[in-house]
Formats: structure tokens, C-alpha cells, sequence
């Protein structure tokens, strides 16, 4: 999906516009990366949208659950593939 430098621009524009819906509503530390990485390796995934619409309306639509569905899944992915040596300094080994 390549969009015009105008159209990328409103895409941006409206993830951030979410990204301050939802922090305010629900997910203060959230950020604008962990938005964007929801969308492009959850939601467009499979399929990514074919139109400017179609992606504000995937955007907008994005809920704060789903977010911390697919941020809690890729934590455990993450922990899975460490030692427990990487986890040191959060056990205080």
C-alpha cells in the first residue's frame, strides 16, 4: 500500500490523533511505535487496506484491548526467546 506524501501525512495525523484518545482514555504510556506496530503486524497483517478510508477507519476502529492483546502477545514471544541471564537486572541477579 503506498500512499501519496499528502495521504501518508493524514495517516499519521490520525494515529496520533488516536494514539491521544486512547491515552487519555485508558493507556497513559502508550506510544505512536506500539499504535503502528499493532496495525501493520496485527490488524494489516493479512490485509492491508487498499484505500486513505479504509485505513482511518482501521485506525479509529483500533480498540485499547486489542493493543494490549497484541503488546501482551509479542511480550511473551519476546520472553520466550531470552535466558534467564537477560532477566538479571529485573530479578536482581
Amino acid at each position: 500500500m503506498n500512499y501519496s506524501p499528502d495521504n501518508q501525512r493524514q495517516l499519521q495525523l490520525t494515529i496520533a490523533l488516536r494514539l491521544n484518545m486512547i491515552q487519555r482514555q485508558s493507556l497513559p504510556q502508550l506510544t505512536y511505535t506500539q499504535i503502528e506496530e499493532t496495525l501493520l503486524k496485527w490488524k494489516w497483517k493479512n490485509r492491508r487496506p487498499t484505500s486513505l478510508h479504509e485505513a482511518v477507519n482501521d485506525v479509529l476502529s483500533l480498540s485499547a484491548d486489542e493493543i494490549v492483546a497484541y503488546l501482551s502477545t509479542q511480550a511473551v514471544i519476546e520472553g520466550q526467546r531470552k535466558s534467564i541471564s537477560e532477566f538479571e537486572d529485573l530479578i536482581g541477579g
